[in-house]
């Protein structure tokens, strides 16, 4: 695609899109890298060129430029030019969502692969977390998130058989725990604990990671309204997923 086309898709595009002019440049570019158009590492238009395309100001330019930077769609190099990012994938680390449907939003190839699914018996630890006596029957399973078939997420879980008594009987193929989870016991509350790790020798196995290279681990407990459903350890390879929170100040 030549750079008049490029530029002429920008144009159509924001004049498309019901919001501020420097968020309509934003969303703009990011259909353009979410769809395939501009590609990693692709020279993006100068602040210039696209002054002159889009018939907005340096200034609106210059903030939409700088806040996709920041929000690692983009990279600028001084006196270069401003590239496409190689993007990582990333999970909202204040949210609770299915990584399937975060996947397959940004135009990927989703699977996974069921590690294990059987009923264990509480530890004093998950006994405490779930409130219930140790010993007493816990649903177990494990399973590997792919992203175009690079491993993404190792995701270990313990459910609660009073809340989610048919668990084992899922094909966790066809859709995910969180899924299947949301629809039997919605959440109503959770906790977040996250920690820089290194995987154990079977963790590196699966997500096919060396011994040295840190992974994000997540915490996760979620209530359905005063019981327990389920405690996840949600383990993420460092170089490729990021967790991503936003707030707003008062």
């Amino acid at each position: 695609m030549s750079e008049t086309d490029t530029l002429e898709q920008l144009r159509s595009a924001i004049s498309d899109l019901p919001a501020p002019i420097y968020q309509r440049v934003k969303q703009a570019i990011v259909g353009q890298i979410r769809s395939g158009a501009w590609q990693p590492h692709r020279r993006v238009p100068s602040e210039t060129e696209l002054v002159n395309a889009l018939n907005v100001s340096r200034m609106t330019i210059n903030r939409a430029l700088r806040e996709l930077t920041g929000e690692g769609w983009l990279v600028r190099m001084q006196g270069v030019g401003t590239f496409v990012a190689e993007l990582k994938g990333h999970t909202a680390m204040l949210e609770v969502r299915s990584i399937a449907e975060e996947i397959t939003a940004r135009g990927h190839h989703y699977r996974n692969y069921v590690v294990a699914l059987e009923q264990v018996a509480a530890s004093g630890e998950l006994a405490h977390a779930f409130s219930i006596p140790p010993g007493d029957p816990l649903f177990y399973s494990q399973m590997v998130h792919y992203d175009n078939d690079e491993a993404v997420q190792l995701e270990t879980r313990y459910v609660n058989p009073a809340l989610v008594p048919e668990y084992l009987q899922q094909d966790f193929r066809l859709f995910t725990p969180h899924h299947y989870l949301s629809q039997m016991a919605p959440l109503t509350s959770g906790e977040h604990i996250v920690e820089a790790v290194l995987a154990d020798e079977a963790q590196q196995a699966l997500l096919e990671v060396t011994a040295r290279q840190p992974c994000l681990l997540v915490k996760r407990r979620t209530w359905h309204h005063s019981q327990v459903v389920t405690v996840a350890r949600l383990l993420y390879p460092g170089s490729r997923y990021q967790l991503v929170g936003s707030f707003t100040g008062q």
